[in-house]
């Protein structure tokens, strides 16, 4: 038995083409990235130039007060790194302060949740070791659209009209950026932001005096912490209202921020059907794609086919082993598992041995190293986590939700580069009115109970859903990532299942229908779990959702298009290059020649 077949029709071609690849959630993001290709610009220069401009066309999806985690590949190099912009948490942010104002779980929304901001350093970093442009180049496509404007996509505009409340009883800073004449704006109204074009032209100053084109990079990064990120913490000291309803003082300072800069990082492999697999480390959920595809290597194909009632409940039952391992293991504190164990064969053999005809309703994450797993503390709240689809920045109500970003670019000479950046969204946290942005809300993937690898610690990322993938067979390429918090790399999983095993174009597999699993602890306030929860996309079909629910599954249904944001560039056998973007939401396209 094979695949079920793709479908004829997609709704837009694979590209292809021998010059150079660009994807994104955003076609503006994508056209710039692809007009540094054609100025010259490799890859690195084309992600990074694209990155800031996503900060300005996709505010409700990320910003610079967000991060970021990338796999990049110069070409030639037998392995990627990982560019680490993932911020830690301030001095001052213990448990016995939080748990000391009377909470539980870090707020999701307000300044208490805001970690050091670290997609742009990571970003500069970026380009001065691996990049060729000048800052003030790569600058100029965000500088002149946050100068002269640009349409608010609707899905910003929607997300303002839902926060607007809270704007204007409680963050009048973020109404006089987001809603300058009282109300919310409609869909394609050109928005300005004069205050982000002055910071980023205040980077590009710093390195005027002279010094290699590393230098005046350095200088930027330096203007970058020194003199722009104190500002946002000094006005986040002020109480504000937070998603708890109450009133609080963010704990990030001056010295939070001047004292730390993103790093490069070893990337995670792991071998699936002849591919080498690359995530982030366990201080992201990267592995857990890893433990995935070892439960599901010795499969029979059709029993990864998630066209079928079985595919589906199969790669259901795995993906809850290793998310069950993420949440008891995954974090930067004392604790965390070690890659190599999580992998190990012995251990994902007797994992594996777990998957059977019916779906469980058992949080079990496992012992890796003969060690006794930290149980996170697990809510059940009924139409909370089973209706989510992206990651949650939340108001006062609960209801509202953020999502990230994501970004692909290959170019003729080989580099590639999958980077997902996200946080500091608008709805954050109030907007700071000298900067013309807002800090994100990271630290609520932490837990307010010693002893996890997760907990909140000073100084430690916290863990993040953030997890780029990278993918390479001897010349071939693939570079790929999605938005959607907890959902991300098990969006993911199908189009690598469908391209590596299926068939599929890689089109055809971003477009056919997906679904996940929501039986996991939700990595975002307020930190639900729906036990045999899913949720499968309605086009995947009655007799699979039927199959499902008779195993066991608690399924929701979402809408025909609703789930799964992914996009990927690549390089075939042959030495052509590829690119396919997400169709849902009609924002994300791929770009090539």
């Amino acid at each position: 038995m094979t695949f079920t077949p793709p479908a004829s029709f997609t709704t837009r071609p694979t590209l292809r083409g021998t010059f150079g690849m660009s994807a994104s959630t955003h076609w503006t993001a994508t056209a710039t990235a692809q007009a540094v290709l054609e100025r010259g610009g490799t890859a690195f220069d084309a992600a990074v130039a694209a990155a800031f401009v996503l900060h300005i066309v996709e505010p409700h999806l990320n910003g610079p007060g967000g991060d970021l985690v990338a796999l990049v590949r110069p070409a030639g190099a037998p392995e990627p790194v990982v560019l680490m912009g993932q911020g830690p948490a301030p001095a001052a942010a213990t448990i016995a302060h939080m748990t000391g104002l009377g909470l539980d779980l870090v707020p999701g929304a307000g300044g208490l949740a805001a970690t050091v901001p670290g997609a742009v350093d990571a970003w500069l970093l970026l380009l001065r070791d691996h990049g060729t442009w000048e800052l003030a180049d790569v600058l100029a496509y965000a500088i002149g659209y946050a100068r002269d404007g640009h349409p608010l996509v609707a899905g910003a505009a929607m997300t303002i009209g839902r926060v607007a409340e809270l704007f204007r009883d409680h963050w009048p800073s973020s109404v006089a950026r987001w809603m300058p004449d009282g109300e919310a704006p409609a869909p394609d109204t050109v928005m300005r932001n004069p205050a982000y074009a002055d910071v980023l032209q205040a980077l590009i100053e710093a390195g005027r005096s002279g010094g290699s084109r590393e230098e005046r990079i350095d200088a930027a990064r330096d203007r970058w912490a020194g003199d722009v990120l104190p500002v946002a913490a000094a006005f986040l000291s002020r109480p504000h209202v937070h998603s708890d309803g109450g009133e609080h003082r963010g704990v990030l300072s001056a010295d939070d921020v001047r004292d730390w800069r993103a790093g490069l990082e070893a990337a995670v492999p792991a071998r699936f059907r002849g591919w080498d697999v690359y995530k982030p480390g366990v201080w992201t959920q990267g592995p857990a794609l890893l433990q995935t595809l070892k439960l599901l290597e010795p499969f029979d194909d059709d029993a990864l086919d998630i066209g079928t009632g079985r595919g589906a409940h199969t790669v259901l039952e795995a993906q809850k082993l290793a998310y069950a391992d993420r949440d008891a293991w995954f974090g930067d504190g004392d604790g965390t598992v070690s890659p190599a164990a999580l992998l190990a064969d012995d251990y994902v053999t007797r994992r594996r041995d777990l998957i059977a005809g019916e779906a469980s309703r058992e949080f079990r994450p496992g012992a890796p190293e003969g060690r006794h797993p930290v149980i996170p503390p697990l809510r059940t709240e009924a139409g909370v986590s089973a209706g989510a689809t992206g990651e949650p920045t939340v108001d006062r109500s609960g209801q509202t939700r953020g999502d990230t970003c994501h970004i692909d670019v290959i170019d003729r000479w080989g580099n590639a580069i999958s980077a997902t950046p996200s946080g500091g969204w608008l709805q954050s946290s109030p907007t700071i009115p000298e900067l013309g942005f807002c800090l994100g809300t990271r630290l609520q993937m932490t837990w307010l109970v010693p002893g996890h690898p997760a907990s909140l610690t000073p100084r430690r990322r916290p863990r993040t859903t953030l997890t780029p993938t990278l993918l390479t067979r001897g010349d071939e390429v693939t570079a790929l990532g999605s938005p959607g918090g907890d959902q991300q790399d098990q969006w993911q999983l199908p189009v690598l299942l469908r391209m590596l095993v299926g068939g599929y174009t890689p089109q055809q597999a971003i477009d056919a229908p997906t679904l996940h699993t929501t039986a996991i602890a939700d990595s975002f306030w307020p930190r639900t779990w729906t036990p045999a929860g899913a949720m499968a996309e309605r086009r995947i079909g009655d007799g699979v959702i039927e199959e499902l629910k008779r195993r066991g599954h608690r399924v929701t249904v979402a809408g025909d298009w609703a789930l799964g944001r992914v996009s990927a560039v690549g390089r075939d056998a042959s030495g052509l290059l590829w690119a396919a973007a997400n169709p849902r939401g009609m924002q994300g396209y791929a770009a090539g020649r």
